[in-house]
């Protein structure tokens, strides 16, 4: 009973401060600092009124002489979870709004520059994912200077600067130089996924020091992401009567969406629940300072971080994550964009926006869902699930694939839309679902402290994935397009 009575006081002081506790008085306004006072201190972030429902003092904030071999505290109303669901949500806002924006870049900004039409789809993937990957692997072996908040508040700032920037070319008329434009809009795209990649990094270390649903949450985010915006691109095209205005009004949308992940992160240490797990690291850290490699903050000459240890214990989860995402790309978006009906008139002018991009993005979604309820294949036979999904890529390339300055000569084996769609079906869910499982499952195949560098590896192999798999695509037209098929 003694003990039952300790833990609950003990409990309770996450509540509200202890009475011995010395708070601190709250700063006020200061005229005489000035412009040079610093724009984010070094201090926990207060809110009137905070998530939790009252400000707690700095000692309760940090869980200070709190045992935390106690219950963790619970995620109420699960604000953490959809934090970092939306912050997943926003890792892949940029990616998805240029690929679904197709038909606006190669029907209208470069209708008169046909050979940039043809090449925009891998082009637009390399210059997103190329200094995605380059970022995410070096942010492993080579620590970025600055905090997590630093990473994410300059790395999102930036994003939404280059966002402006392709608002301002939608506003501008192009037609007398379409080339520019195209590398304009690469430079773009690269900036501004460049600074993407320490964002999704962050994020996927942030999501590793917690429990596994919560990496979950971020590929959760991720795939609900491709469904709105497409909801949002058929929403703009509705509404307007241009492709310039509809893509003015689709591009602010998503400044929006990177600006609500700006202040949302800054309301996380509010949360007991996240506190909790943070301190527990920091703790275990401090009780093993050879583990002080997993610390984002540690000092560089300080690092000790067995790589190999990390890597050979969750292989077979990376290999997961690579080969679920080389197949989803190898396929979407420039295979599966440039799939034509068979019957004329399906779907009639949203054949392609239904069964490709709305299709893909929704059935990943569910098979996210999916994976967080249920959890098969297991670790173990988790790859040959993936392994498995190799099969879609022919199959997508038999169906009515005809890309955009190419004769196929590929007979078409698959000549019924609704088969074509079912196949369009499995591919999303299966993306979602093994995807999912790869990246829970990585964080939990190494030791605790090092989770987070277990994260931040599956999403950097998550990018390289990507990158193979376009560049894959690359060669889908030469494929349906040889001569020796026409003998067959």
């Amino acid at each position: 009973m003694e003990m039952s009575h300790q833990a609950g006081a003990e409990g309770e002081s996450l509540l509200r401060g202890d009475r011995n506790t010395v708070v601190m008085q709250q700063k006020r306004w200061d005229a005489s600092e000035g412009e040079k006072a610093p724009f984010l201190r070094n201090e926990p972030v207060r809110l009137t009124p905070a998530w939790e429902g009252s400000n707690l003092p700095n000692d309760t904030l940090n869980l200070k002489g709190i045992a935390m071999d106690l219950v963790p505290p619970k995620d109420k109303w699960n604000i953490i979870y959809f934090t970092l669901m939306l912050h997943g949500l926003g890792t892949l806002t940029a990616w998805n709004m240029f690929i679904t924006a197709k038909d606006y870049f190669v029907k209208y900004k470069l209708i008169n520059a046909p050979t940039y039409a043809e090449n925009f789809m891998p082009y637009i993937g390399w210059a997103s994912h190329g200094p995605n990957l380059l970022f995410s692997w070096f942010n492993i072996f080579a620590k970025m200077g600055g905090d997590l908040t630093s990473r994410i508040v300059w790395s999102l700032c930036i994003e939404v600067l280059m966002l402006v920037v392709t608002v301002i070319l939608a506003m501008v008329d192009s037609s007398t130089f379409p080339e520019v434009f195209f590398w304009l809009t690469m430079i773009t795209v690269f900036i501004l996924n460049g600074f993407n990649a320490i964002f999704q990094n962050t994020v996927y270390g942030v999501a590793a020091r917690l429990p596994p649903q919560y990496t979950g949450a971020v590929v959760l985010g991720s795939n609900i992401c491709g469904t709105l915006i497409v909801l949002l691109n058929w929403a703009s095209d509705l509404f307007t009567e241009s492709y310039r205005t509809s893509a003015i009004y689709y591009f602010i949308c998503g400044i929006f969406v990177l600006l609500i992940c700006f202040d949302t992160y800054f309301a996380l240490p509010l949360n007991r629940f996240y506190r909790y797990h943070e301190t527990l690291q920091e703790r275990t850290l401090r009780v093993n300072p050879t583990l002080a490699s997993t610390n984002q903050n540690a000092s560089p000459a300080k690092q000790s971080v067995p790589y190999g240890i990390i890597f050979r214990q969750s292989f077979i989860q990376l290999y997961n994550v690579f080969l679920v995402f080389f197949v989803s790309l190898a396929v979407f978006p420039a295979v599966h964009s440039d799939i034509q009906p068979m019957s004329p008139g399906f779907l009639g002018n949203d054949f392609t926006r239904i069964t490709c991009f709305l299709t893909f993005n929704f059935t990943a979604m569910i098979g996210n869902i999916t994976a967080s309820l249920w959890q098969f294949p297991n670790p173990k036979w988790l790859s040959l699930f993936t392994t498995l999904r190799l099969v879609f890529i022919p199959l997508f390339l038999l169906c009515n694939y005809n890309p955009l300055g190419r004769q196929r000569t590929l007979p078409v084996v698959i000549n019924n839309d609704w088969a074509y769609w079912i196949i369009s079906v499995l591919l999303g869910w299966s993306s979602g679902h093994g995807s999912s499982l790869g990246m829970m499952y990585v964080s939990g195949t190494v030791a605790p402290e090092h989770a987070s560098t277990a994260g931040m590896l599956g999403g950097a192999v998550l990018i390289t994935g990507l990158v193979a798999g376009i560049t894959f695509s690359r060669f889908c037209p030469a494929l349906v397009s040889l001569a020796a098929w026409s003998s067959m």
